[in-house]
């Protein structure tokens, strides 16, 4: 491993209730009823390409533009809103990782002013050499893209990198992307198939560091 990749919700920030809750007002707001099981498909996918499905499947008439403005205020009114810290073990991690030289990545689907919302809420953001939105490059979760940008941003070979997911689109981008790839178990991010990730755990503390 010569460097390490961190997704943002639901690994660094137990944000996908937040998610979840906000993007079913947004559904009622626009006029329709959706359940937490029928968004679960949606996680670790960008608002973009997300809002694009929904609006199709439901006939929405307003723009995916439109919806991301009001689900984003939303998003970042919620985020002060509730008492987050990071999750368990990640400051830890974080801190080891740097101890150990190894360069630090971020990459999210989230939009770049929600990632920088959580990691100033944090206070972590100088851990970071480089961070990424899926919204800045040419595909989001589940095509690799994110994972090779941050790779190149890092200036390492994708294989040399390790992924920390929760999510099955996460899990497929980084295997995409030829990475090595942690799947963390959140029960917060719903029913996810973490099947390929190459380790899977159920706390932060339990990531297999001498392993990799």
């Amino acid at each position: 491993m010569k460097a390490f990749i961190f997704d943002m919700d639901g690994v660094i920030i137990d944000s996908e209730p937040l998610h979840f809750d906000v993007d079913m007002e947004t559904m009622e707001h626009l006029g329709f009823k959706v359940t937490q099981n029928g968004l679960e498909k949606y996680v670790g996918m960008t608002n973009p390409a997300m809002w694009r499905l929904i609006r199709v499947e439901y006939g929405i008439k307003q723009t995916v533009e439109e919806i991301i403005s009001y689900q984003l205020r939303r998003k970042i009114e919620e985020l002060h809103a509730r008492d987050f810290a990071p999750m368990e073990g990640i400051e830890s991690l974080l801190a080891e990782l740097k101890l150990r030289n190894l360069p630090i990545a971020l990459a999210s689907s989230s939009p770049r002013i929600f990632i920088e919302e959580v990691l100033r809420k944090f206070d972590i953001a100088d851990y970071f050499a480089s961070i990424v939105s899926g919204e800045e490059v040419p595909s989001g979760k589940p095509a690799p893209d994110v994972y090779l940008e941050a790779a190149l941003q890092l200036g390492v070979s994708p294989a040399d990198c390790v992924v920390l997911e929760d999510s099955r689109n996460g899990v497929i981008a980084a295997k995409e992307a030829g990475m090595r790839c942690i799947g963390y178990i959140n029960i917060h991010s719903g029913d996810q198939d973490l099947s390929r990730a190459d380790w899977i755990v159920k706390a932060i503390k339990d990531i297999p560091l001498s392993q990799l």
